[in-house]
């Protein structure tokens, strides 16, 4: 009889062993135990340097406009269809591109979409003539729609606690890829023109595109299609860079599930998360474009308090410049320089930003600066000075980028990873409808009622704010989900 315990605790003993041996981690478990270092530091350098390519494609509309509007006498509503078309190619490939890389990886649809944007984006330098230059733009913006794969593969890497972090600061490349594109203009449009702009623009692409066989498939995805051996090679490779040693025991498996699926967005779990977020996104860049074309118009036609008496005083110049309805007035260095101060803006804020996010949670801290962007949209209606209109567009610009900073974090971190490169993809297609409408209000409604555009934008901003707020998930603190 006495034999029936130690028994009994033999078997314990050995199924303690027998468990010892079977222990298992997950990639999300093998990210926090491996921590930040020199891997990250390179994903970080390489994936954010996207944004400048991004920005610089981005941006090249605002400071060609006026050039383009010249050489082919153009109108406002023609201005406005090159940023809504080139959007409109942003929203229909962000869905298309977003479904492929839930379902044949991140890195390959980044790699994609940058040889993409890049030779479109050469084409439309040779463009002959208005309707060439709306379609192969529309084109651009098809590709650069692809570049959010790099901000999804720098968020299934980063350990949570470095994510509000080490997201945010990506948009100092986005802030470089601005100025850069703003400086160029000042020199290359008034000497060898646009088209040669739009070619030197595309090389920091080009170049991308060499260094992108540094950069590893995320392991979050590898791991959810089954491929557990490259999921474990790129995690032994993270570790090994960064110094430190992998956690015991073998990969565990996550349960199969179908990826990159529509209507898992609008699973009774995520629906009212994803219509949310879904308006929220749509806000941001309406008030994002709106911003940065309502600067450029205000700058091309002066339309500062106490502007119009000079403008009187040559009303009778008899030029055709000056009675065209094509608005032929090009930047000159002033204006250049306000578009760089304002720019600067978008990188005011990102400390107050970082902490916010961090201390507050992400949907506060987007209420906060939702809420703050749509009162300075009405501080711009107040008669001031060219100095007060550059500090509003200013803090205008610091605003809307803290915006996107905020919802980009929320958005890569609430949807697990079958579906965060598709709920990323919804999302951006989503925000260039906004985008697609900002330039009739910033470029056509403006000219017609100054105050009725800026309400409008400021109303918009309100119902983002109350969105924000009453989000049903926040993700402060919380690890990546695997499977829904």
């Amino acid at each position: 009889m006495a034999t029936a315990p130690k028994e009994t605790e033999n078997a314990i003993g050995l199924e303690e062993i027998h468990a010892e041996r079977k222990k298992t981690f997950t990639v999300e478990e093998a990210v926090e135990t491996i921590g930040f270092g020199r891997f990250h530091i390179m994903l970080f350098l390489i994936m954010g340097s996207t944004g400048v390519a991004e920005a610089m494609e981005i941006m090249l509309i605002a400071v060609v406009s006026p050039l383009i509007r010249c050489e082919w006498q153009l109108q406002d509503w023609q201005v406005a269809l090159v940023t809504t078309m080139v959007f409109f190619g942003y929203m229909v490939f962000s869905i298309v591109l977003g479904l492929l890389a839930d379902r044949y990886g991140r890195w390959k649809i980044l790699l994609l979409s940058f040889l993409w944007a890049a030779y479109f984006s050469l084409l439309t330098s040779f463009a002959p003539s208005y309707i060439w230059f709306v379609f192969l733009r529309a084109m651009v913006g098809g590709g650069v729609s692809g570049h959010a794969q790099g901000l999804i593969i720098k968020t299934e890497f980063l350990p949570t606690k470095y994510r509000g972090y080490m997201l945010p600061l990506s948009q100092v490349f986005w802030l470089a890829g601005s100025l850069l594109v703003i400086g160029l203009a000042s020199v290359v449009n008034p000497t060898i023109g646009w088209r040669w702009l739009i070619r030197i623009a595309s090389i920091p692409g080009i170049l991308l595109i060499l260094v992108f066989k540094f950069i590893p498939e995320s392991a979050q995805y590898n791991v959810a299609t089954g491929n557990t051996g490259a999921a474990l090679a790129t995690l032994q490779r993270m570790a090994s860079m960064n110094g430190v040693a992998m956690p015991e025991g073998q990969l565990r498996e996550p349960v199969k599930e179908r990826r990159g699926r529509f209507k898992d967005l609008i699973h009774s779990k995520y629906l009212r998360t994803t219509l949310q977020i879904w308006i929220i996104w749509l806000g941001i860049a309406f008030a994002y474009y709106g911003v940065i074309l309502a600067s450029a118009e205000l700058l091309e036609r002066d339309l500062v308090c106490g502007s119009a008496a000079p403008a009187l005083q040559d009303s009778s110049n008899d030029s055709e410049e000056s009675h065209s309805p094509c608005h032929c007035h090009l930047f000159g260095p002033a204006a250049y320089r306000t578009m760089i101060i304002s720019t600067v803006g978008e990188i005011a804020l990102n400390p107050v930003n970082i902490l916010s996010i961090n201390l507050l949670g992400r949907r506060l801290s987007l209420c906060i600066t939702m809420g703050c962007t749509a009162l300075f949209f009405l501080f711009l209606n107040i008669c001031t000075s060219s100095t007060g209109m550059v500090g509003f567009l200013f803090m205008l610009r610091a605003l809307v980028s803290a915006n996107y900073n905020t919802i980009y974090i929320y958005t890569a971190e609430v949807y697990p990873t079958t579906m965060r490169a598709l709920g990323m993809g919804t999302s951006g297609s989503l925000c260039r409808v906004g985008a697609m409408v900002a330039p009739f209000i910033s470029q056509v409604l403006m000219s017609a009622s100054f105050m009725g555009a800026l309400c409008l934008f400021s109303s918009v901003c309100v119902i983002c704010a109350i969105s924000a707020v009453t989000l049903p998930i926040e993700t402060k603190g919380r690890a990546l989900q695997q499977v829904k």
